[in-house]
């Protein structure tokens, strides 16, 4: 075999140990995985990265993210691997504000992240939505389960000489066009200014729990709602947008980790707003570790 031969089959040799290397360090690439700075963001992140390692990949978490500092991390390559919420992907990325039901607004955010290289996989039914909310004892005591119901109590007592019903809500949503006035108008009911109180969202949980209020704004899902025994209030009108917790992954690292699509798919498919409430509550209001609580539930669920 001549030299040059010899130098030809090295070179080769070379070429395919490179691409070897190049595919293995692929396959092994530490996946980057992201969370928002609220306990259920906390808790999603966190249950990701553990299932993942569970299932093989190494993980790194960053957490306690901003929403807007998030997004732009995950679009500019920082992270791999989010959870997001349809609702804000419409109205804060996309700056949308029609009216679209829950498969509208997942189908939208999915058609304008595709060509930004961001995949959005399936919706969970964990829907931590704008929720109003009252002491259970009150909404049982006057019937109410829905914002109708509300709507119809408020205008009855106005009727018989009017009685204060006090609303907390947080200060943007008092004011902005997509807020207050316009739910108000499409439920038929006015709220005296003196009736509406602006307030740190926290507080509103702390004033419903005290009976200070008798209705406020809440999110779904919060795990303040079951652990200070609060009633929400159906949406029956639909006035607010659907915020589907779903897995946002960047394309690049699903086409370099075939199986990762299915795989969080079947941890979304586990999620519903129910769970999460829970999940939440055994945080903020028992204060256990979030990577117990995640850990339990990955178990639970029989996901690892």
């Amino acid at each position: 075999m001549t030299t040059k031969t010899i130098a030809k089959y090295a070179l080769c040799a070379l070429a395919l140990a490179l691409a070897m290397f190049g595919t293995a360090r692929a396959q092994a690439q530490t996946l980057v995985i992201g969370g928002k700075n609220f306990t259920e963001q906390l808790l999603l992140s966190d249950m990701t990265a553990q299932y993942l390692r569970a299932k093989g990949y190494d993980t790194e978490l960053k957490n306690g993210l901003g929403t807007t500092l998030m997004r732009s991390a995950l679009e500019s390559g920082q992270l791999d691997i989010v959870w997001d919420y349809t609702g804000t992907a419409l109205i804060v990325y996309n700056h949308i504000e029609d009216k679209l039901d829950a498969d509208q607004i997942y189908q939208k955010v999915k058609e304008l992240d595709a060509p930004r290289g961001l995949v959005w996989l399936n919706q969970s039914e964990l829907n931590n939505t704008y929720a109003f909310a009252m002491p259970r004892e009150l909404a049982e005591k006057y019937h109410i389960r829905s914002l109708q119901d509300l709507a119809e109590r408020i205008n009855e007592d106005e009727k018989e000489g009017g009685k204060p019903h006090l609303m907390g809500v947080d200060y943007e949503f008092a004011s902005r066009p997509d807020g207050l006035g316009p739910m108000q108008q499409l439920y038929g009911f006015k709220l005296d200014r003196s009736e509406v109180k602006q307030m740190d969202p926290g507080l509103v949980y702390t004033a419903l729990k005290n009976e200070q209020l008798f209705v406020g704004l809440t999110y779904a899902s919060d795990g303040r709602i079951k652990g200070f025994d609060l009633q929400l209030l159906d949406d029956n009108k639909g006035y607010f947008a659907a915020y589907k917790a779903t897995p946002v992954v960047r394309q690049e690292i699903l086409e370099k980790n075939p199986e990762l699509a299915a795989q969080l798919n079947a941890l979304s498919a586990k999620i519903d707003t129910a769970t999460m409430t829970e999940l939440n509550k055994r945080v903020d209001i028992d204060q256990e570790p979030v990577a117990k609580v995640a850990a339990d539930f990955l178990k639970q669920a029989g996901l690892i």
